[in-house]
């Protein structure tokens, strides 16, 4: 009976020790998995809180979390009897090397921009090797809104609005999670033209072109 229960203490005490080494096992590997996510390259850009909130008029914002990534925000606008615009935008970027982050988010919440109005062009990008441009062409002439497929013809053009994005040929990195959001309670009460490009992640681009030829009011 005694030796029956020395063999039970000693396996009692086998099966503690097994479950010792592998909780120290589970917790190191934990800890390595927290280690590898503090080294980890996270890119998170926000537009939160109040910002821009009840601004009126041209309003135009470029964030970007990350490396390598392009943006642009252009406007020509033109008033008078013989007025024209035109808009030529071009991005170009060779040779660039970068790393993808782990983790990458835009987003634009709070209240951000909540009672603006007017033309507000946003590009927001988190990640590496982006591009993104917003590209408007306004025109108010005597001449009055012509309908026509010719730049010469047109009075608002825009000849070539674009963004290049940058592909690296070995990112280093892998991006496990994307997102991109426009909270509820962002934009309330927003009145006007509103341009945005939203971008995580790597090499992509986007892009907005707004044109407008308009005749003057009575």
């Amino acid at each position: 009976m005694r030796r029956a229960f020395l063999q039970f203490r000693q396996l009692a005490f086998t099966v503690t020790v097994l479950l010792a080494l592998l909780a120290s096992a589970t917790a190191a590997r934990a800890a390595d998995d927290t280690y590898a996510e503090m080294l980890g390259y996270l890119a998170q850009s926000r537009i939160d809180d109040r910002a821009l909130s009840g601004s009126q008029g041209a309003i135009a914002v470029n964030q970007a979390a990350g490396d390598h990534n392009r943006q642009a925000n252009l406007r020509a606008i033109a008033v008078g009897p013989n007025a024209s615009t035109h808009v030529d935008a071009r991005q170009r970027a060779s040779g660039d090397v970068y790393d993808v982050p782990a983790q990458a988010s835009a987003t634009i919440g709070g209240s951000a921009l909540a009672g603006a109005g007017g033309l507000a062009s946003i590009n927001q990008a988190s990640g590496s090797g982006n591009a993104e441009v917003n590209a408007v062409s306004m025109v108010l002439a005597q001449q009055g809104m012509r309908e026509s497929t010719t730049d010469r013809q047109q009075l608002s053009t825009v000849e070539f609005a674009s963004a290049e994005r940058q592909r690296a040929p070995h990112p280093a990195g892998r991006t496990a999670s994307r997102n991109v959001a426009v909270e509820a309670t962002a934009l309330r009460g927003f009145e006007g033209a509103l341009q945005l490009n939203q971008i995580a992640g790597s090499a992509n681009e986007t892009g907005n072109v707004l044109t407008l030829s308009l005749p003057p009011g009575p």
